[in-house]
């Protein structure tokens, strides 16, 4: 039986790097880092001269669950690895949406600290977020994130109007 979910990883280049992005830039919570350089390691990832450097994130706002984190970044210092094609569409890649609630400001502001952007905030126009908004970006490493604006009837504490009442 599943529990859910503990967390989700990215295999990134240099750690600092990353943990500069998504601490200080995107705000998320830096809850533990650690080295694997030992058997237990080498056995889990596959490969026997295997030596890891993890940060653990935990995502501001999001409830506490099964782990203390939700997001996981990992760099090898062994073996070392090689960045595949980045494009979007290739099988095996993925990306990471983040919720905000108001896409514009938060789009300049990454934006004027040197964020490349696929294109401005886009209106959601079809769908189960039509009226909100979104937009890609890449973290320092080429990995696809996204920003989502939910449309206002998506955020907490949204109630339909009762008969004769007014917004």
């Amino acid at each position: 039986m599943y529990l859910g979910v503990w967390h989700f990883s990215f295999t990134v280049s240099d750690l600092e790097r990353s943990i500069a992005f998504y601490r200080d830039l995107l705000g998320f919570q830096l809850v533990h880092r650690q080295e694997g350089n030992n058997a237990y390691t080498r056995r889990l990832v596959g490969y026997p001269d295997a030596h890891i450097l993890v940060a653990q994130f935990a995502v501001p706002g999001e409830p506490r669950g099964l782990s203390n984190h939700d997001l996981e970044l990992i760099q090898y210092l062994q073996p070392k690895g090689q960045r595949g094609d980045v494009n979007i569409c290739n099988p095996g890649q993925g990306h990471l949406a983040i919720g905000v609630t108001d896409i514009f400001p938060e789009y300049e502001r990454l934006k004027a600290a040197g964020v490349h952007f696929f294109s401005e905030p886009n209106k959601i126009t079809a769908g189960i977020n039509q009226g909100g908004y979104a937009v890609y970006f890449h973290d320092p490493d080429q990995i696809v994130l996204e920003l989502v604006q939910p449309p206002a009837h998506r955020l907490p504490g949204w109630r339909p109007l009762g008969q004769g009442e007014r917004r």
